[in-house]
């Protein structure tokens, strides 16, 4: 469960909708795009964990993928629920999912694990996803970046005890793309990583839309960790959940050549 948000907050207060919409439909875009050609797997189970009122169908869309929620609020998972929107719901939370080893090809977080940080470690997180994933699956993992400078500048915030006058919540925590690669390498995952956007949805939507050209790279090695928002792909290969030593493709901070 996310910490209380306070809506007046110097941030929401000089942000208008048509200029977030401009960020949001980018990144639902690229995210689609970082998966149909990274993701390798087509259909089956999915989890999203601590799915709120948008569980990832844009990424995960109906019949071909089956989509279980779980989040701390019974009353989102029921109204997903009747909505059609997921297709099984369970009361839970990240770190004690009531579910068997191998039950899901992708286990789906969506900007969730930056509240989880707040509150508890994340190694035994990613340990729990290895252990749901089936042979051949994925964590799909997508936050924001610590190292981009909104990031940066939102920690600092953070630190000083300005992240609810700022942005209207304590636990809103950038995660550095280190640190994920490296959770993910030791629960016995295969990273790569991303960058998802380098733009900030606050900036003025001409700035936005300059932004978005630069987006295109963000599965280079050297500029998918300064992305504001990331994305990272930990692939399950063997029954155990455990890599076999040396088989990554390029150790716990891999990125993927770009192709574009």
């Amino acid at each position: 469960m996310s910490e209380p948000y306070t809506p007046d907050n110097l941030l929401d207060r000089r942000s208008d909708p048509g200029t977030l919409q401009v960020h949001y439909v980018q990144e639902h875009r690229r995210e689609r795009e970082l998966l149909a050609r990274r993701l390798r797997i087509s259909s089956g189970d999915v989890l999203s964990v601590g799915c709120g009122w948008h569980p990832g169908r844009h990424l995960f869309p109906a019949p071909a993928w089956r989509m279980t929620g779980v989040d701390p609020n019974s009353d989102m998972v029921e109204t997903l629920l009747g909505r059609g929107e997921i297709d099984a719901g369970v009361t839970g939370r990240a770190g004690e999912l009531p579910f068997d080893p191998a039950s899901f090809d992708v286990v789906l977080y969506r900007l969730v694990l930056h509240h989880v940080a707040y509150q508890q470690p994340l190694g035994p997180v990613f340990d729990e996803a290895a252990r749901l994933l089936r042979p051949g699956g994925a964590l799909v993992v997508i936050e924001p970046g610590l190292w981009h400078p909104v990031g940066a500048a939102l920690a600092l915030a953070n630190r000083a005890g300005l992240g609810v006058w700022a942005h209207g919540t304590p636990d809103d925590i950038p995660l550095s793309p280190r640190a994920l690669a490296r959770s993910a390498a030791a629960a016995g995952l295969d990273p790569e990583l991303h960058a998802v956007t380098y733009g900030w949805r606050r900036l003025p939507r001409g700035a936005q839309r300059a932004l978005h050209g630069l987006d295109r790279h963000g599965s280079r090695p050297r500029l998918a960790p300064l992305g504001h928002t990331l994305l990272l792909i930990g692939r399950r290969y063997s029954t155990t959940g455990i890599r076999n030593p040396g088989s990554s493709a390029g150790g716990p901070w891999a990125t993927q050549p770009s192709r574009s």
